[in-house]
C-alpha cells in the first residue's frame, strides 16, 4: 500500500551506505553513473517514508466508508425532492461497500484486531458490539444491491431502498466513530512492538492481493467517480454559505 508519512532523517551508517552501494554498482559496469544515482535517490526516498501504522491503515479505509456515506446520503436528498438520477450510482456504492470494507477491511479488523482485544480482555462489549454490526450491515447491504436497479420509479423496491440507506448510515456513523477514537488508538496496547509491525505487513499484503498494488487509490477513485455522477465532487458545495 503506497502510504507516506511525515520524512524521518536516515541515520550516518544508511547514508554512507547509500553512497557506496551506487559507486559499486558503476565500478562493476552493471549501471551508468546517471542511473546508479537513480538507484541511490529511490533508496533514499524508500528510507524516508515509513509504512503507515495500522490504526492509520483502517482509519484510512473509513475515510472511503465515509465518502460512501456521503454518497448515500446524495441519493436521499435527490429521492426525497423527486429529482431523477442513475440508480446505477447506488449499485456501483454499494458493490464498493461489499468489495471494499466488508470483504477486506472488517475481515481485517475481525481476524486480525478483535480476537487481540478479545484475549486481552479490553473493550470486549464494544467489540462484540461491532461483529453484531458488521453482520447486521452485510445484510443491509444485500437489501441495497437487490433494491437499487428498481428504485428509478416509485414503488416497493425505491422504499425498501431508500429505508436501508438511512439504517446503513444511522449504524456506520457511530461504528466508525467508535472504532477510530476508541478502539484503534488503543491497538498498541494489546500487541507486541513485532506484532504491530508484522500487522502493517499482513495488511498491506492483503491488500495488494485482492485489488492490487495500488487498491487504496483505485478505490478512492471509484468513489470520486460517483461523487461526480451523483453531483457532490466538489468539496466546496459543503461550505456554509
Amino acid at each position: 500500500m503506497a502510504r507516506r508519512a511525515a520524512p524521518e532523517t536516515i541515520v550516518p551508517q544508511r547514508r554512507k551506505l547509500l553512497r557506496l552501494v551506487p559507486a559499486a554498482i558503476v565500478a562493476g559496469g552493471w549501471l551508468s553513473a546517471g542511473d546508479a544515482e537513480a538507484a541511490r535517490r529511490e533508496m533514499v526516498e524508500k528510507q524516508r517514508v515509513p509504512k503507515v501504522t495500522p490504526p492509520e491503515d483502517l482509519m484510512r479505509e473509513h475515510g472511503v466508508l465515509d465518502r460512501v456515506l456521503l454518497v448515500y446520503e446524495a441519493a436521499l436528498r435527490k429521492f426525497d425532492a423527486s429529482e431523477d438520477f442513475d440508480p446505477a450510482v447506488l449499485t456501483s456504492a454499494g458493490q464498493i461497500v461489499r468489495d471494499f470494507i466488508e470483504n477486506y477491511h472488517e475481515q481485517s479488523e475481525e481476524h486480525a484486531v478483535f480476537p487481540r482485544f478479545k484475549r486481552a480482555g479490553k473493550l470486549v462489549t464494544l467489540v462484540d458490539t461491532l461483529v453484531t454490526q458488521h453482520k447486521a450491515g452485510r445484510r443491509v447491504t444485500d437489501v441495497i444491491l437487490k433494491t437499487a436497479p428498481g428504485s428509478r420509479k416509485d414503488g416497493d423496491d425505491r422504499h425498501k431502498l431508500i429505508a436501508s440507506i438511512r439504517a446503513f448510515i444511522a449504524m456506520y456513523r457511530p461504528h466508525a466513530a467508535r472504532e477510530d477514537t476508541d478502539l484503534f488508538p488503543m491497538l498498541k496496547t494489546v500487541v507486541s512492538p513485532n506484532e504491530y509491525d508484522a500487522m502493517a505487513e499482513d495488511f498491506e499484503k492483503k491488500e495488494h492481493q485482492q485489488f492490487g498494488e495500488d487498491g487504496f487509490e483505485m478505490m478512492i477513485h471509484r468513489v470520486a467517480t460517483l461523487e461526480q455522477q451523483i453531483g457532490i465532487g466538489d468539496l466546496a458545495l459543503f461550505t456554509p454559505a
